[in-house]
């Protein structure tokens, strides 16, 4: 009979890296671990013929972190099956059109457990640090430089709770939970990925419940609310803010976070063709902030504020029926922004540009429509150039005039679809 394979790939891999026998490996990882930290370790030939064996066991924590540093591969490319998965499951069944698809921009499902705190106690904290950074550059990098970073640092972040124990370990795993609400935001709001957003949003989920953190969950929760709200499913939208709502409570949130879950759900209510439920929740909103104790939000929720409410309120004054309240909101809005907020001041010069169509001012539609435009080519963001093309739907009644031609030769310009094309 013919002998078993074994695991061809780490054979493959130590062959190779310039290693011909089994004991040359030994002999590298060997001399590598002090370099690593690891101590005095020994490696022995019989350790490296059991990895290379048909059923290898799966490495410790030390060991994978040798493996790597010596065949610089990662440890998933070297025929290991780690214990959180099975070797031997079916492959997952083809997503129907109501399930999509997990794709491998993040981590895997589920997450691993803790083999060794192999990490430092410092580890969470390190990674926390960097997500800070990630944050601050959201509101000026370009989504498709930003996006492959933060996809690049939750797989970090992942691999790195199976060194990691205790406090740290919990401190990872919120921190992990922040990085994958981020990751997802970019694929929802700026370029318009709706099945990988959501997917991400499962994975952001998971690292929070492995956080136990109750208010990051509302935050993923109410993320993942305004994928059906703006498709138009209700109720679907409504079970998640549901869901969301029940989170925040256990988590005890402050005011500013409790007005952003109505704002949200006001956004869902618009989009779902009931503006008028969703001037209630802005109205609620505005009053749970007037009523404000003054309790910090969490560092990691930099994506609401008063302002932020004010321009829901002007969008959902316009769907409303109620275009003069709406521009004196959204100008009040781009006056208190100014040139800090690049994403949100597109949508704005958007919205007062649709405000304009709903008045019957096509030259004030088209100005406001190209200072748009201005502001995306500098930070692009796919929710603003909705509104710019959603603004010129509007505008064809008047396509024959000169602003609007104008304004064509801006939108279906050589770069601008180019640009549209490539993001």
């Amino acid at each position: 009979m013919p002998r078993p394979a074994g695991n061809t790939r780490l054979k493959a891999a130590r062959q190779h890296a310039g290693y011909a026998s089994q004991q040359a490996l030994a002999d590298a990882m060997t001399a590598a671990a002090p370099l690593l930290g690891l101590g005095n370790m020994q490696i022995s030939a019989r350790q490296i013929r059991r990895w290379e064996s048909a059923s290898p066991p799966w490495p410790r924590a030390d060991h994978q972190r040798l493996l790597v540093h010596v065949l610089q591969l990662p440890v998933d490319q070297l025929g290991f099956t780690p214990p959180w998965e099975s070797s031997d499951s079916p492959a997952p069944a083809r997503p129907n059109a109501n399930a999509p698809a997990i794709p491998s921009n993040g981590a895997t499902l589920p997450l691993p457990k803790a083999n060794a705190a192999v990490q430092p106690p410092t580890v969470g904290a390190d990674f926390a640090a960097i997500n800070g950074a990630l944050r601050r550059l959201y509101f000026s990098v370009q989504p498709a430089q930003l996006h492959p970073a933060v996809v690049e640092h939750t797989k970090l972040g992942t691999q790195l709770l199976a060194e990691t124990t205790g406090v740290p370990r919990t401190i990872l795993a919120t921190a992990l939970a922040e990085s994958l609400l981020l990751v997802g935001r970019i694929e929802f709001f700026d370029l318009r990925q709706a099945e990988d957003a959501d997917a991400s949003y499962v994975r952001a989920l998971q690292a929070a419940g492995e956080a136990d953190d109750p208010l990051l969950g509302a935050a993923i929760l109410a993320h993942a609310a305004f994928i059906p709200g703006w498709d138009g499913r209700r109720d679907e939208a409504a079970e998640r803010m549901r869901a969301a709502r029940t989170y925040a409570r256990r988590g005890t949130a402050p005011a500013e976070f409790l007005a952003w879950l109505d704002a949200v759900e006001a956004e869902c209510e618009t989009r779902c063709g009931h503006p008028r439920e969703a001037l209630r929740l802005i109205a609620h909103a505005e009053h749970v902030l007037a009523e404000s104790t003054g309790q910090p939000a969490p560092e990691w929720f930099n994506w609401f504020s008063p302002v932020s409410l004010a321009s829901f309120k002007g969008d959902t004054q316009l769907k409303a029926g109620q275009p003069a309240q709406a521009k004196t909101t959204l100008l009040g809005v781009l006056d208190a922004i100014g040139d800090t907020n690049a994403k949100q001041r597109a949508v704005i010069l958007g919205d007062l540009a649709a405000v304009e169509v709903a008045q019957k001012n096509p030259e004030a539609a088209c100005a406001y429509a190209e200072q748009a435009l201005d502001q995306l080519a500098v930070t692009w963001y796919a929710t603003g150039m909705d509104r710019v093309h959603d603004v010129r739907r509007t505008l064809q009644p008047w396509a024959e005039t000169e602003c609007v031609r104008r304004l064509d030769d801006r939108l279906y310009g050589w770069q601008t679809t180019l640009s549209a094309l490539q993001r």
